[in-house]
């Protein structure tokens, strides 16, 4: 069986050096670059499964690295690793495409967890060919990472979709943020986890296929319960 790859970007060699360690002793096959720009070339020639991408890089920071990695491949899994207390990094990295983060300092067991459970979910669907419509305005392609809203077409993130896929699977109730994140983003277990991603996730969904994001009609709130994805039909 073929190791996962991956590739961590980090300037703080400590930092950067303990990771190393611990993911090669978990069976990944590592590669390391330390600042933006070669965390970006190592990420497009290295074809890694999984980058782990801090924040703060000389160079390019974080952010840009990231959106750069997006806008070439929806598909390819990112986790930010990120200083506790900054909300509006976690959301901005969130919305340029990250698929998850860890607050710094963090648990080295939690983070092997995590990267564990994104790569569980980073595979393409079993159907490449299956279709999603919402609405009479929106149509999804699993196989092509694209939404068509209205002749538009819109790029999503494997993590989108994935998600649109699970409501739409589930459509006849509301969906818990804590089943979201066991069946989309494979975490085996959620009690006590601190996260905002389903959230964030759920925003960018409403922006990219919404008329009017702050009142939804397909990708709703339910009180209490989750979220309901309305209208939907799978082809």
């Amino acid at each position: 069986m073929n190791k996962p790859r991956l590739l961590i970007v980090e300037d703080e060699s400590a930092i950067r050096e303990g990771l190393v360690d611990v993911f090669l002793y978990h069976g990944f096959e590592v590669s390391t670059a330390l600042d933006g720009p070669s965390g970006l070339q190592s990420a497009r020639t290295g074809k890694p499964d999984l980058v782990l991408l801090d924040l703060m890089l000389p160079g390019l920071s974080g952010f840009e690295v990231c959106e750069r990695l997006r806008a070439q491949d929806p598909g390819l899994p990112i986790i930010m690793l990120t200083a506790r207390g900054t909300d509006e990094d976690i959301i901005q990295g969130l919305r340029l495409g990250a698929d998850d983060y860890v607050t710094k300092p963090f648990s080295v067991t939690e983070l092997v967890l995590r990267v564990q459970a994104v790569l569980r979910r980073s595979q393409p669907p079993g159907n490449a060919a299956q279709k999603l419509s919402i609405g009479t305005e929106i149509r999804v392609d699993a196989g092509t990472l694209t939404a068509e809203v209205n002749t538009e077409l819109v790029a999503l993130t494997r993590r989108e979709l994935d998600t649109l896929l699970y409501l739409a699977a589930h459509s006849s109730r509301a969906v818990a943020r804590d089943e979201l994140l066991q069946n989309v983003w494979g975490y085996a277990n959620t009690e006590g986890l601190e996260t905002r991603t389903v959230d964030i996730h759920v925003a960018k969904l409403r922006r990219k296929l919404e008329a009017d994001p702050k009142q939804p009609r397909y990708l709703v709130t339910v009180r209490g319960g989750g979220y309901r994805l309305l209208e939907c039909l799978s082809q």
